[in-house]
């Protein structure tokens, strides 16, 4: 029998460079395992994840290494920072095309609060384009971009004392600093001549160069002044640079003369002719009765290969400057079924008469106003559609002590009077979703991220291939919120009241909402921009 003494001494007159390895080999292995298990800078434990594109549905944990989804698995997983969404769904961060409150330091904090991780200001734009990114450099939450804007570039060239602050359209003439700006109506009702023309179509081009991500053009503030030789020639920009145009069209309402459809029939015909995209915002709001129709000619044009879609926000009422084409006695009456009081002035929240309302549009025509659009049967019908995307149409707040605009971080929520959209717009589609069974949660999701994400990266928009996706490799957008829980909390009388059961909100993998509450002086946001051509 091998005695124990012999064992061991056999087991030490083992050549000691097989010894070595063996330990080396177990301890490598061993190290490895520590890597992996700590190797990740954030991680999401124990949610449901869904992602709209793989359709995957299931609870995993995901982990987060330099920005970009690292992997996605059932095995435990270590990182720097853990969040634990036991309980909570796991999905990509919200994409809004249609957020003007992007260069408001306190609007991009109710976004955040409602999960919009990328806010885009695509329907009024920015100009110049340059100067616009320039000063958001550095000093976003949320990803940023911007189209240019063709309502701003009519204004400069049809009034050359225009001065913008830096390049943020929707501030500087709905209610900014007018002894700054010298900002008049000009955008509005002037009709530019053939030189005019060609001088806002240039500049238009410009802002494409120095990467803008499509063309904003909101003929339906500019029934008066723009030419179909300005939004034709703007979506023929389109079809050249590969961009996408976001159009609010020129007529609001259901009667046959100027009906929503014929305002969408004027850029649908423009795209046919001169290429490009089309996203059709707030489709409800211009279609009104007609809005089933609406959406049977976008979907139609998209069959036949027309890089069109449409886009609705959640709410029956609106918000717009008081002197907008479609606020006019002869249309907002006959042709959208409203009246004078329909109309509320969001500083003091007091419905309008035919009296206070002529004055307004004579002194302070860009007074911002909430107004009365949409049925809610019609509205229902278009949010649940399988081909529409979901977009805020987040307007301006002004604060209730004196009507300026409220941009500072610091802002009390409770301050601000507003459109409820600008803060609850995604997680009331939500809160429909769970209490009137709207449609399912997983196109819901889709509507507010992947749909999104991917209609602009085939117009373009090359870095939102990677989001709007929960997938290894994408930007670590990610959105969580509390299936049972999630809900708007603000109205029309307190319109800034952020939305409630979205605990956590990631940006390019930092944590920028934590525990309910946005973290203040955090900046992971990044330019979205299309290439910029020297």
């Amino acid at each position: 029998m091998l005695c124990v003494r012999d064992a061991v001494a056999g087991y030490f007159k083992r050549p000691v460079r097989t010894t070595i390895v063996t330990v080396a080999v177990a301890l490598l292995v061993s190290l490895s395992g520590l890597a992996q298990a700590e190797g990740y800078d954030l991680v999401i434990l124990n949610g449901r994840v869904m992602d709209p594109e793989s359709k995957l549905d299931a609870v995993r944990n995901v982990g987060v290494k330099d920005g970009k989804i690292a992997v996605i698995t059932e095995d435990k997983i270590t990182g720097k920072k853990t969040i634990d969404a036991s309980g909570l769904v796991v999905t990509p961060g919200f994409i809004d095309l249609h957020f003007h409150n992007v260069s408001a330091p306190f609007g991009q904090k109710l976004g955040l609060r409602d999960g919009v991780t990328t806010q885009l200001e695509i329907e009024a734009g920015v100009f110049p384009v340059d100067m616009w990114y320039d000063h958001m450099e550095g000093k976003s939450q949320a990803n940023y971009g911007a189209s240019v804007s063709t309502m701003a570039i009519r204004e400069s060239v049809l009034n050359p004392k225009f001065k913008t602050e830096w390049g943020a359209t929707i501030n500087d003439l709905a209610g900014g600093r007018p002894e700054i700006t010298h900002v008049t109506m000009d955008w509005s009702t002037g009709v530019a001549d053939e030189v005019q023309i060609a001088k806002i179509l240039s500049h238009v081009e410009d802002g494409l160069k120095q990467g803008a991500l499509g063309i904003g053009v909101p003929t339906g503030y500019m029934v008066e002044g723009i030419t179909q030789r300005e939004t034709h020639g703007s979506q023929e920009l389109a079809g050249k640079y590969g961009r996408a145009v976001g159009l609010h069209g020129r007529f609001s309402g259901h009667n046959q003369s100027a009906s929503g459809m014929l305002g969408t029939d004027e850029q649908l015909a423009a795209v046919a002719a001169g290429g490009g995209g089309l996203v059709v915002q707030h489709m409800t709001a211009q279609c009104l009765t007609l809005s089933r129709f609406c959406q049977q000619m976008i979907d139609m044009a998209a069959e036949r290969d027309l890089n069109v879609i449409a886009e609705n926000y959640p709410y029956t009422y609106g918000a717009t400057i008081v002197g907008a084409d479609y606020l006019k006695p002869d249309n907002y009456g006959p042709n959208m079924g409203h009246t004078y009081k329909d109309i509320v002035q969001i500083s003091n929240m007091q419905p309008l008469t035919k009296k206070s309302y002529e004055k307004l549009v004579k002194t302070a025509p860009t007074t911002n106003v909430i107004f009365k659009n949409v049925t809610q049967e019609d509205l229902r019908e278009a949010l649940a559609h399988p081909t529409s995307i979901i977009g805020s149409d987040a307007f301006p707040y002004s604060l209730k002590s004196d009507g300026s605009q409220a941009l500072d971080w610091d802002t009390p929520y409770e301050a601000v009077n507003g459109h409820p959209r600008g803060a609850g717009t995604h997680a009331k589609v939500l809160q429909m979703v769970r209490e009137e069974n709207l449609m399912p949660l997983m196109l819901a999701i889709s509507k507010m991220s992947y749909m999104v994400a991917d209609f602009m990266a085939k117009n373009g928009v090359e870095q939102l291939a990677q989001k709007g996706r929960i997938k290894v490799g994408a930007d670590a957008d990610v959105t969580i919120f509390d299936p049972k829980a999630v809900k708007q909390n603000a109205t029309p009388a307190n319109g800034g009241l952020p939305s409630t059961g979205m605990p956590f909100v990631v940006v390019n993998g930092t944590i920028v909402v934590k525990d309910s509450k946005v973290l203040k002086d955090v900046y992971p946001g990044q330019a979205i921009r299309a290439p910029v051509q020297h």
